[in-house]
């Protein structure tokens, strides 16, 4: 039997109502309101609970005890505020507001089935509803890109753990540019392709050497010798077996003997010398002249992990901008199956007020990557450094707990679809809790992530536990060094 829980009251729009509940409903739980022949979903945004008898004009706590002591229960009354979503079976928003004494039913499981239910990939169930299993559809979570965004310990981690292994399950062909090193022995279902962040040199764009030489924009002449040296490099390297990097300083060391550099250009030179010297140091170990290009690397029905735990941040923005540029002209071509990126720390690779190597790649993609079966997914705890312009490509949204009010601006304003009072209850949510909004879910609904089944490597670590453990494998060695020594003096006697 479908339970009525309260009335309309006051005035209301076609989008906007407000009801007096017989009893507390729920933040986030669903609804159904009844009139002019149709039936419209609608999702409580806001409660608030009150006495008439206990106004705020009270100062003394005794009189409210006393007011308590002979008046029961049913003297408080529930105000709700609801956000009506559309008819129930299109959707589509009425074009009348309901009138007040409008009956407000409890939503029940298989109305919320038929909408929550549709997709391909299950993310977790209702907070408000637990029966009500959440599905979101993969092709317009990948084609119209996602943005995941949560403070610390919120649970990003596990949620991308869900998305990713249920793309798995579709075949699909994940790709995770792991910043911390998180994924890479997790047990997904398709189990997981490390790729260690190695570039062959060759195959590196000018810009993407420049960035990694470190020649500032300023230093123009500096600039242009390391931009001839390189194309110097790239046309040997086409015809022989040579190193780029060997090439381009052999070539700067014949202009610099040369008699026809004066000493102006010869001390630009040196300095590009010197900063190629160190940047062949720097990364010795993860360039390598032998190396296959990343993309082609990867795997259909794998997730595949590039792993950047151990590099710093401008490799980093290298590896990332280098991979999306080639998956968006490997898939221009159709040479590799469609793949859906997650970009892990996004607010690094794409920040608010500086340029980077990847955030052009991100922006390009963002606009074009659907047409091609390239998608995003922009993962970050700090969305205000993170490009507005970025963040507002993704079409699809799991926010998750943020409680500074400058990251819930941020998000609001690159996400039309994040309502005031959703935003409200930001900082309200609970560990494995969020907001899910976009187009891969008919409705924006309040979800309680699944949790991911397989192991992690990330999380916070157990600080005290490794105290306890260093401080008795000291002890340990202690006592072994000390044996040791008496042994050796009674074995003297």
């Amino acid at each position: 039997m479908v339970e009525v829980i309260g009335v309309c009251i006051g005035e209301a729009s076609p989008s906007k109502v407000s009801f007096i509940a017989k009893k507390m409903p729920k933040l986030g739980e669903y609804v159904v309101l009844e009139f002019d022949g149709m039936r419209v979903l609608g999702m409580v945004e806001a409660l608030t609970r009150g006495n008439p008898s206990i106004s705020g004009d009270i100062l003394d706590p005794e009189v409210v005890e006393r007011i308590l002591s002979f008046e029961s229960q049913e003297e408080q009354y529930i105000r709700a505020s609801l956000r009506l979503l559309g008819e129930i079976s299109s959707l589509t928003m009425p074009k009348v507001p309901p009138p007040p004494g409008t009956k407000v039913y409890r939503a029940d499981a298989q109305t919320l089935r038929s909408i929550f239910g549709g997709g391909n990939i299950k993310i977790g169930r209702l907070i408000s509803h637990p029966e009500v299993e959440v599905y979101v559809d993969a092709n317009k979570m990948i084609t119209r890109h996602l943005a995941i965004l949560a403070i610390t310990g919120a649970g990003k981690s596990n949620t991308v753990s869900v998305i990713v292994d249920g793309i798995l399950k579709l075949k699909g062909m994940p790709v995770i540019f792991d910043m911390h090193s998180e994924y890479v022995n997790a047990e997904f279902s398709g189990g997981v392709k490390r790729i260690l962040p190695k570039l062959n040199p060759i195959y590196l764009l000018y810009g993407e050497l420049k960035r990694l030489v470190n020649i500032d924009e300023k230093a123009y002449i500096q600039e242009r010798y390391l931009r001839e040296a390189y194309n110097h490099a790239m046309d040997q390297v086409k015809t022989s077996p040579a190193s780029l990097i060997d090439e381009m300083l052999l070539y700067l060391q014949e202009v610099y003997s040369s008699e026809e550099t004066n000493t102006s250009e010869k001390n630009s030179i040196s300095g590009v010398i010197g900063k190629l010297l160190d940047f062949r140091e720097k990364y010795g170990d993860i360039l390598d002249e032998h190396a296959p290009e990343i993309v082609e690397l990867f795997e259909q029905g794998k997730a595949n992990v590039i792993d950047l735990g151990s590099v710093d941040e401008d490799y980093a923005d290298v590896i990332v901008s280098h991979v999306l540029r080639k998956l968006l002209y490997k898939r221009k071509l159709r040479g590799i199956p469609p793949a859906f990126c997650i970009l892990e720390e996004a607010h690094i690779l794409a920040p608010a007020y500086r340029p980077t190597l990847s955030k052009y790649w991100i922006d390009r993609i963002a606009r074009e990557g659907r047409k091609f079966g390239v998608g995003l997914c922009l993962v970050s705890q700090r969305p205000k450094s993170l490009d507005a312009n970025s963040l507002s490509q993704a079409n699809n949204a799991i926010i998750m707990r943020l409680v500074e009010p400058s990251d819930q601006r941020h998000v609001q304003q690159a996400s039309e679809r994040l309502s005031d009072d959703l935003l409200a209850q930001l900082s309200s949510l609970n560990i494995g809790e969020a907001v899910v909004l976009g187009l891969m879910t008919r409705i924006p609904a309040l979800v309680k992530i699944d949790r991911f089944e397989g192991k992690l490597s990330g999380g916070d670590p157990d600080i005290i536990a490794e105290w306890e453990r260093m401080k008795n494998s000291a002890e340990e060695e202690a006592e072994q060094a000390k044996r040791e020594v008496e042994e050796l003096y009674s074995g003297m006697e």
